[in-house]
């Protein structure tokens, strides 16, 4: 991640989804980011989920099932050119997939982990198990994207949103 991102500030759109009921999951579907979008283009987008209480800072979620994005979803954000994905969730993937890490692998445009393609995205996050208040509206932001300085795949990440006053 020290490598490929360079640019740290970023248009955001937040958006609130209360994920559906498919079959015994509970999964964020491809249409309801394309309608909460609205027709946006941002280069990032947060998502927070519904209901949204504070619980959510210290839930233990292991072997709960939460909720996840849908394949079809993280191809629809992918082909939007939406480089940054924030959720309040553990991963946008099922938690227990037989390692399929389906939205993973669409949203940076992978096709199998041990041997990454050439058109890889490697300039795209996913950022994980963050909150946002209540009181913070949905809408368009300015997001400083902010992370520890590791030569790792992956990093601690503090993202900060600015509200864009129009």
């Amino acid at each position: 991640i020290n490598q490929c991102l360079k640019q740290f500030f970023f248009t955001a759109e937040l958006i609130s989804v209360e994920p559906k009921a498919v079959g015994e999951d509970l999964v964020i579907t491809k249409e309801q980011i394309e309608s909460a979008l609205g027709g946006n283009s941002p280069e990032a987008i947060i998502i927070r989920t519904l209901p949204n209480s504070e619980s959510k800072k210290h839930l233990n979620y292991s072997n709960t099932n939460p909720p996840y994005l849908e394949e079809a979803a993280a191809i629809f954000i992918k082909e939007k050119g939406i480089q940054h994905l924030l959720v309040d969730l553990p991963s946008v993937d099922k938690e227990h997939d037989e390692g399929k890490l389906l939205a993973h692998k669409a949203f940076w445009n992978v096709k199998d982990v041990n041997q990454v393609n050439q058109d890889a995205r490697f300039n795209c996050t996913i950022t994980e198990m963050i909150y946002v208040n209540e009181e913070i509206k949905d809408g368009s932001y300015l997001l400083n994207l902010q992370f520890a300085s590791f030569e790792n795949d992956a990093s601690p990440s503090k993202p900060i949103l600015y509200k864009i006053e129009k």
